[in-house]
């Protein structure tokens, strides 16, 4: 669940699907839960807990615990004081690095993403230090392989969409939408017939950087612990790896 969001990122979120099923399925619950909590348990109603739901169910997210979630959002027991906090840090070469957690214990959240950055050889920045760097999107990844329409006419459907903007790699079209167009453009793409692989706000470095060769293994190390952490939700950073 990291970014940026050129496919070789995206393979590496897919791997770890299937990987460590349990531990995404337990963050996608969160934000499920946060979105009923938020905008209320109707996902017709609600298109933050739509997008939520189908990103679930893309995973594989079993039918029971996406209801669970959208209950313990939608109820107010225990579970549902989830809050969102973005922490900044530098990485290895000076990388900016914004971690994405939700957590219901935040001195906790805090103190294990200390210990983290510190550990990979990182330091924690406040807050403004890093952000600036990032500019808040949607994005919407498509699988041609999923779809009935060759590519050019789903690109034909894309530029008609209302997007910012999209790159294609191999069989994956990557859309870029703003933060506030994201629901309509799915929702366009969805009656064109395009099967939707995910769709979410994402953080897009304006300026990336490319890491010396004897950073890059640490980097990768430093963005992978981040990203296995409990609380973390996403990991965003302006390295090119």
């Amino acid at each position: 669940m990291s970014g940026h969001s050129k496919w070789a990122t995206t393979k590496r979120k897919k791997a770890a699907v299937d990987a460590k099923r349990g531990q995404i399925f337990t963050k996608l619950a969160k934000v499920i839960t946060i979105a009923a909590r938020d905008g209320g348990g109707d996902p017709t109603a609600n298109p933050f807990l739509r997008m939520a739901v189908d990103n679930a169910r893309s995973a594989s997210m079993p039918k029971e615990n996406i209801e669970r979630a959208i209950q313990k959002g939608v109820g107010g027991g225990v579970g549902s004081n989830i809050e969102s906090i973005t922490y900044e840090s530098y990485g290895p070469a000076g990388i900016a690095i914004l971690i994405e957690c939700l957590t219901d214990n935040k001195n906790r959240a805090l103190s294990e993403v200390k210990m983290m950055i510190t550990k990979c050889g990182g330091h924690f920045a406040s807050a403004g230090s890093v952000s600036y760097l990032f500019q808040k999107k949607g994005e919407i990844i498509i699988e041609t392989i999923k779809q009935s329409k060759p590519a050019e006419q789903i690109e034909e459907i894309i530029l008609d969409s209302g997007a910012d903007d999209y790159e294609r790699e191999s069989d994956v079209f990557v859309i870029y939408t703003s933060h506030d167009n994201l629901h309509q453009v799915k929702t366009k793409l969805e009656e064109a017939g395009i099967i939707i692989d995910s769709a979410e706000l994402t953080n897009i470095a304006t300026t990336f950087v490319d890491l010396p060769d004897d950073k890059k293994e640490k980097t990768e190390t430093l963005i992978q612990s981040l990203d296995d952490l409990e609380d973390v939700n996403k990991v965003f950073t302006n390295a090119n790896i």
